[in-house]
């Protein structure tokens, strides 16, 4: 019996559902830099069920790709009533999104009349010399027996992408780790866990890592906990503190050697209002006792004691070990305006201890920038306007849950040029950093209990999902998924954007950019499809290409 394996390349921009028809169009061939992470996928559908197919990538880029299959995961909130339908579909079901690794003895497993992905991964490293090059992909059965094959033409282009400028942080979450994988926090297991997350975040153009000196206050129902996640040792006699800096210090060194340029601080106040203290634990009498907590009114003689204190010997920390640079502080996060005169109680306090050192914060009412409450406001991208229009600067900008109509996400329904557009607009309107929270937050919401991200990938039916986390849990490291390959890929688009600035100036990029466009581009506006986005893209780098060719 012949066999008949369907096979077409496609760009890393496709969505592959398993019981929908393949409408994607073809990928014959894209350029790249000689220092970009470059991806592309190849769709396969058999009309029956097949074992042991294995996968060879032959030419000579074969030694810097790598494969893997996009699994599917379940999602049964893949969308909120009052979110735009600028989505692939609305209802619950099977997601592509995880990358695992493809085994090569068992090889791959196709499912009667079911497309399915592999996505592969071109690490070019300067290795690579400027030049075309055929990248081919065959699919043998178990007896060696070539069932088809895909070719896609890849040019290196003669350049190099800048180093990344943008300051980019996923939201760390260092306890989510322990739980999952049922270690002692800051064991030399979980050291070693954090080690592996934080090299892949490296990787993927994370560069400010959420540094938890005390349990970050961070989507904690009122009155709960989180479990401890504490680098900094307090120990409390009458009304004096005494500070212990070792496990900070390993932190700080552990990133550094990784690659992450940036340290935040994690919130000194608690979120939506800053009414509280974090959870800050001690020994004190010979007991490891909580201090502060809910119960512990912000303001406070005694938490006002305790943060002056603290801060003092943080900061000398900061300056023993040269992190004056690389250091940011969280007062409270997402404040509203009933909160403005409680946010600016603390953040006048604060203020007095940390001097210039940057103190960031995600909001949305330029209010709190207009009135002086805040000086570097990170506002949502559905509320960036105001902070445009009036010139802030440094211009930040996040997205979570919320961020459901018109603009940029990354939620497992969105089409994945949404995730990636981010970069263009980023690069448009000058931005110096981008904020998200999930890097692996694996609890449901409010941090009630844990969750298993394989089978509840929506924080327990309450945020779309794709929010919470961009990392999977390994048997011994993250698991990436597209979402993160594709945000990433925004990040080159940005860099890409930034070393055409070098040759045309930035009026130019940008006029290239809205060239043909109806609308100018902002965080709202933008062309919605792939093709666009990769055309765009190609014209940027041919530009390019002629200027270094000169």
């Amino acid at each position: 019996m012949t066999i008949v394996l369907n096979t077409q390349v496609l760009s890393s921009l496709s969505k592959v559902f398993a019981d929908e028809a393949l409408t994607e169009p073809l990928l014959k061939k894209a350029s790249a830099f000689m220092n970009e992470t470059f991806s592309f996928q190849v769709a396969l559908h058999s009309p029956m069920l097949l074992k042991s197919v294995q996968v060879k990538v032959r030419g000579e880029l074969a030694g810097v790709t790598t494969v893997r299959t996009v699994g599917l995961v379940p999602s049964e909130l893949p969308w909120m009533h009052d979110a735009d339908l600028h989505v692939l579909r609305t209802t619950p079901g099977l997601y592509p999104d995880p990358l695992y690794t493809v085994d090569e003895q068992e090889g791959l497993t196709l499912f009667p009349e079911q497309w399915r992905a592999l996505w592969f991964t071109v690490a070019l490293d300067r290795t690579v010399k400027p030049g075309e090059y055929d990248i081919e992909v065959a699919f043998e059965n178990a007896q060696g027996v070539e069932l088809n094959s895909e070719k896609l033409k890849l040019e290196v282009i003669a350049a190099e992408l800048p180093e990344q400028k943008l300051i980019h942080t996923e939201w760390f979450h260092t306890d989510c780790l322990a739980v999952h994988y049922g270690v002692e926090v800051f064991s030399e297991r979980h050291w070693e866990l954090i080690d592996k997350y934080v090299h892949t975040a490296v990787r993927h153009g994370i560069n400010m890592i959420l540094t938890p000196i005390f349990t970050p206050p961070l989507d904690t129902a009122v009155g709960a906990e989180r479990p401890t996640v504490q680098l900094v040792d307090v120990q409390k006699s009458g009304d004096t503190y005494e500070f212990a800096f070792d496990k900070l210090k390993r932190w700080v060194d552990l990133c550094t050697e990784r690659g992450i340029r940036y340290f935040e601080f994690s919130h000194l106040f608690t979120q939506w209002g800053a009414k509280h203290a974090p959870k800050i634990m001690a020994v004190e009498n010979g007991e490891y006792t909580k201090i502060f907590g809910w119960e512990t009114d912000a303001n406070s003689d005694e938490y006002r004691s305790f943060l002056t204190q603290f801060l003092q010997k943080l900061v000398s920390f900061i300056q023993t070990n040269e992190l004056e640079e690389r250091s940011y502080f969280h007062n409270s996060d997402e404040p509203r305006m009933e909160d403005m005169e409680q946010y600016k109680r603390i953040s006048e306090f604060t203020k007095q201890h940390l001097g210039d050192y940057p103190i960031i914060d995600a909001l949305s009412d330029y209010a709190f920038y207009e009135k002086g409450v805040v000086e570097r406001p990170i506002p949502a991208n559905n509320h960036i306007e105001p902070f445009i229009e009036n010139g802030v600067k440094p211009l930040w900008t996040y997205y979570c849950v919320s961020q459901r109509k018109l603009v940029s996400n990354r939620f497992f329904n969105m089409p994945s040029a949404r995730n990636r557009i981010i970069g263009m607009q980023l690069y448009k309107f000058g931005a110096e950093g981008f904020l998200h929270w999930g890097y692996n937050f694996w609890f449901s919401q409010y941090s009630k209990k844990p969750i298993n991200p394989f089978l509840n990938t929506d924080a327990n039916h309450s945020f779309p999902s794709g929010d919470a986390f961009l990392v999977y849990p390994g048997p011994d490291g993250p698991i990436e998924s597209i979402r993160m390959e594709v945000f990433y890929e925004a990040l080159q688009d940005l860099r890409a954007l930034q070393l055409l600035e070098t040759f045309l100036g930035k009026e130019q990029v940008v006029a290239l950019l809205e060239e043909g466009l109806e609308q100018p581009l902002t965080f709202n506006e933008y062309p919605r499809s792939a093709e666009w986005l990769l055309a765009k893209r190609e014209q940027i780098n041919q530009n390019i290409q002629q200027y270094v060719s000169k």
